[in-house]
């Protein structure tokens, strides 16, 4: 069965972070691939300060480059999807022999609570939350933490993720990356100029 990391978020703009934590996951998780799931809008942010779908999906093309196993994407357009706990259904539905895990980094567990039907999410995919700097001691006591943490696993049996019965939530300790995308934008607010105002793909 082939092993695929989703990884979903608004890349507003994609930076190196999201790579590293990719690059992390397909090592310690031993991927075969990691999509990165480029959001139409989530539903969490204001669309005020949001660059078009198609800037975005381009920033993270640029982000992955020279990696060939973290495939860029916004199947969610093609998909007919909002919501992470529906693209997965999708998803698997689409590629049964596909086996997925949910990506997280640790700045957004404590907000997961958030999410539409969060805890169905955690019952129909193994989620795995990847260390960032200044999140990580709130990420354990979140709200979604203290209901998933009976059925946190061990890290030293990460290999065996594709096995795990569900919910299953894995902590990684990976090293961490300062960049931030809020901070990019503000050092550089015409941020898509640099990797192409006018690409207007946004499919896969």
């Amino acid at each position: 069965m082939k092993r695929v990391g989703l990884l979903g978020g608004s890349f507003n703009p994609a930076h190196g972070g999201h790579r590293q934590i990719s690059v992390e996951a397909l090592r310690r998780l031993r991927l075969d691939e990691v999509w990165w799931l480029v959001s139409p809008q989530n539903p969490l942010k204001p669309a005020a300060g949001m660059a078009p779908l198609a800037a975005r999906l381009a920033s993270a093309r640029a982000a992955a480059r020279h990696q060939p196993r973290i495939r860029a994407s916004a199947i969610e357009v093609e998909l007919g999807t909002r919501f992470a706990v529906d693209t997965v259904t999708a998803l698997q539905r689409r590629y049964p022999r596909i086996r997925f895990i949910w990506l997280v980094g640790a700045d957004i567990l404590p907000d997961l609570h958030r999410w539409r039907r969060w805890r169905d999410l955690l019952r129909a995919v193994p989620v795995a939350v990847l260390a960032r700097p200044r999140y990580e001691g709130a990420a354990l006591r979140s709200p979604a933490m203290a209901w998933a943490r009976r059925w946190r696993r061990r890290a030293d049996a990460v290999a065996d993720w594709p096995k795990w019965s569900l919910p299953a939530i894995l902590v990684l300790d990976t090293p961490a990356n300062p960049a931030s995308a809020t901070a990019i934008r503000a050092a550089n607010p015409d941020w898509t100029t640099a990797i192409g105002r006018h690409d207007n793909r946004a499919t896969r």
